[in-house]
């Protein structure tokens, strides 16, 4: 039987960018198991990664502003911004990219939320346990609780 060939680790992460935008962060996390391990301490060796992640940057296939972007349109009309704003730290998105995406996201929070509620529940709750089973729900998706109480107050949009 014959093995697979090993392959580079700049292959493998061009594989990876192929697919999808990643943040350097979660780019270097996924290759540092494929990294080449050091023959005295059996450690992986991070420095020839970080040389292979600069060169991807310097060519423009690596991009955490490309990431952040990519991450704000996938999730925007299904969830909050506390919620986005958490995703983007997880994935080692820099304090400056999301600091300049958070007045994006706040002016079109209160229109995701009425599109995430109208999609959930489309009419306006009748109890006190109805209404905080929508309230959870939308904490749940990363909004607010002054959006959320603006989307509870509204009436919803016939069409």
């Amino acid at each position: 039987m014959r093995k697979k060939p090993e392959i580079s680790l700049r292959t493998r992460a061009l594989q990876y960018l192929a697919r999808r935008e990643y943040s350097r962060a979660e780019l270097r996390g996924k290759l540092l198991p494929y990294a080449q391990a050091d023959e005295d301490s059996g450690q992986a060796h991070p420095v020839g990664l970080d040389v292979l992640l600069d060169d991807l940057t310097a060519c423009g296939w690596l991009s955490d502003a490309r990431a952040a972007t990519q991450l704000l349109h996938t999730k925007r009309l299904r969830f909050g911004m506390q919620r986005i704003t958490h995703e983007l730290r997880q994935k080692g998105i820099a304090e400056e990219l999301i600091s300049a995406a958070l007045p994006a996201l706040k002016e079109s929070e209160l229109e995701a939320a009425r599109v995430v509620w109208q999609r959930k529940f489309g009419t306006l709750p009748q109890d006190a346990r109805e209404k905080a089973r929508q309230i959870r729900f939308l904490q749940s998706r990363g909004f607010g609780v002054d959006v959320i109480f603006q989307v509870l107050r509204s009436e919803p949009d016939v069409e």
